[in-house]
């Protein structure tokens, strides 16, 4: 099963749309994660018609509308892995030992907010992953979303990938 890992989107504010290279890995996934700050409807109609499977949860960018139709936690269990996305796990330091105490039941997390690209194993096992941002890279040198594959119980395969710099600023 391959996974495509998303966060802070931030559209139309931080770009026109949604990079091509994304939307190509969307058609390749079987499951589509988006870990908040969407800021449009738009955006979560689009991956909900052209996703095979779309797990998404609100941001603390996203309004009235969004918060309507996405939950603040999702949890998912992905051929025997416990998936759950949240959008913010506060400051870093200690983010491992507080996310594996708040989410006991998990073995991998997916957050974003910083728009910083994190991977990292908390004590007792619990994978935390933020793929950055495919629009708004911040002080990041790049803009970026993650793959994986599960299968058989087992997360593999993770990857952080770099989207080409766009054409042409707003």
């Amino acid at each position: 099963m391959r996974l495509l890992l998303m966060s802070d989107t931030h559209l139309p504010k931080r770009a026109k749309a949604l990079p091509a290279a994304l939307l190509d890995e969307v058609a390749r996934a079987d499951v589509v994660v988006h870990a908040g700050d969407w800021v449009d409807v738009a955006t979560l109609d689009l991956l909900l018609e052209r996703s095979a499977r779309l797990v998404g949860v609100y941001g603390n960018n996203d309004g009235p509308a969004l918060r309507a139709r996405l939950p603040e936690v999702a949890r998912v269990e992905l051929d025997g892995v416990r998936l759950g996305v949240v959008h913010e796990t506060g400051p870093s330091a200690g983010r491992e030992k507080r996310c594996a105490e708040r989410f006991p039941d998990l073995d991998v997390l997916v957050f974003g907010h910083s728009h910083i690209p994190w991977d990292s194993v908390a004590p007792g096992g619990l994978r935390l992953l933020n793929p950055g941002s495919p629009t708004d890279r911040r002080r990041q040198p790049h803009h970026t979303y993650m793959t994986a594959r599960v299968a058989d119980g087992t997360l593999t395969d993770v990857a952080l990938r770099r989207l080409p710099p766009p054409t042409g600023r707003r």
